[in-house]
């Protein structure tokens, strides 16, 4: 049985790791709110472009528009989404193996693969695959719309000149503060969606088309490196929000277990503490009786 000091040294250690775990979960509530807020307030425009994307690509030809020219895949690219710090349980692990098995497909169908990382966990997941083309690190923290258009700018430029047939991108979705899921996207090319107009008369009660000035195509021009740039962002902001509530689940679990901890630790220094006034007690008792016989 160990001794007293070491089992209190112990307690007292676990202790100190249940107000960090404590202290944490606090810090991480408190940014999951204004990321909640801010990925909430950015979901409706993001809908409402891809709304707007639809009505504009629908039945529309992509021969003149190269971010919507279907190609034969041979070269695949993954954009992959994680967080920049750890401490988040299983969070950015689950979106790692989303990507592997995902590289595994895409090799056995004979293409090749490369990705782009955005987040330290993910670089340091892939660093040594060598499929790794480029990596933006430390800027989940304090991300702006200008750095997912660079990095949209990139994966788009990439595409153009042949040097990738299609381009996904996988993040972390924030469903609830408890859930948090690995999401696949594929950003180009960007295919057209087609109206139905049967199931938009069943639900509206009318049927129309709008009448666009300039020509569609020249505002597809516009808008489909914008659409890639709140595509990236929407995905930012989606992990930014779920890094933070399975951070706070996390140090809650941690902090639970910390105290589970010091119960049985507790219990085991009382029997320690037992066990050295029962040896005290035996010493005392058979002194006395030596010192009668």
């Amino acid at each position: 049985m160990p001794g007293l000091k070491d089992v209190k040294d112990k307690i007292t250690g676990v202790k100190k790791t249940a107000q960090i775990t404590k202290a944490m979960n606090m810090v991480a509530s408190a940014k999951l709110r204004g990321a909640q807020d801010k990925m909430e307030s950015f979901r409706p425009y993001a809908e409402k472009f891809a709304g707007t994307m639809s009505e504009l690509s629908a039945g529309m030809e992509d021969a003149n528009l190269p971010l919507m020219e279907i190609r034969d895949v041979k070269t695949v690219e993954i954009v992959i989404v994680t967080s920049d710090r750890g401490l988040c349980g299983s969070f950015n692990s689950n979106i790692v193996k989303v990507v592997e098995k995902l590289v595994k497909q895409y090799e056995s169908e004979g293409k090749t693969v490369s990705i782009v990382t955005v987040g330290k966990k993910g670089a340091q997941a892939f660093k040594k695959s060598g499929k790794l083309r480029k990596s933006y690190d430390d800027i989940m923290g304090t991300f702006q719309i200008f750095n997912a258009r660079e990095i949209s700018q990139d994966i788009t430029e990439t595409f153009l000149i042949g040097e990738s047939d299609q381009v996904d991108i996988v993040y972390g979705k924030f469903h609830s503060v408890a859930v948090q899921k690995p999401e696949r996207e594929q950003l180009l090319p960007i295919k057209p969606v087609e109206n139905d107009a049967e199931s938009a008369q069943e639900q509206n009660g009318a049927t129309g088309s709008y009448i666009y000035e300039p020509d569609p195509n020249e505002i597809m021009e516009v808008l489909l490196p914008l659409y890639l740039n709140v595509q990236v962002y929407h995905a930012m902001l989606e992990v930014g929000a779920s890094e933070h509530a399975a951070r706070m689940t996390a140090m809650d679990n941690a902090t639970n277990a910390c105290k589970d901890m010091i119960d049985e630790l507790t219990q085991l220094y009382n029997k320690a503490r037992q066990a050295a006034v029962t040896g005290e007690l035996m010493d005392i008792v058979g002194g006395a009786a030596a010192l009668k016989g």
